[in-house]
């Protein structure tokens, strides 16, 4: 998956380009679908800045093998991000965890 394809599936999902985030919480992986996105005008980042943080988000992605999951958990959820409630998917990352939760 590229960062490009990632923007795809949240534009095709919701409609716009909202900010993903990895983050690390109960010993967990997740990838949080924030509120944010980059048709706002506060959003933080600019065009191109938004790119090359969805590519590093999905460099990991397919690094850690939950592309798949990804894809598939934002294709048939019905949450949708809002405001202070993100969209968490979590990523199994199987006997690799120990590499990631130190």
């Amino acid at each position: 998956m590229t960062g490009q394809e990632l923007r795809q599936l949240l534009l095709e999902k919701w409609g716009r380009s909202y900010d993903i985030q990895l983050r690390r919480t109960q010993g967990k992986i997740f990838v949080q679908i924030m509120w944010k996105y980059l048709e706002q005008a506060s959003f933080p980042l600019n065009e191109a800045e938004y790119q090359e943080h969805l590519d590093s988000i999905a460099s990991y992605l397919n690094y850690l093998g939950g592309t798949t999951k990804v894809r598939n958990y934002i294709q048939q959820t019905r949450e949708r991000p809002r405001l202070g409630k993100a969209v968490s998917i979590p990523i199994d990352l199987g006997e690799r965890a120990t590499e990631w939760i130190l």
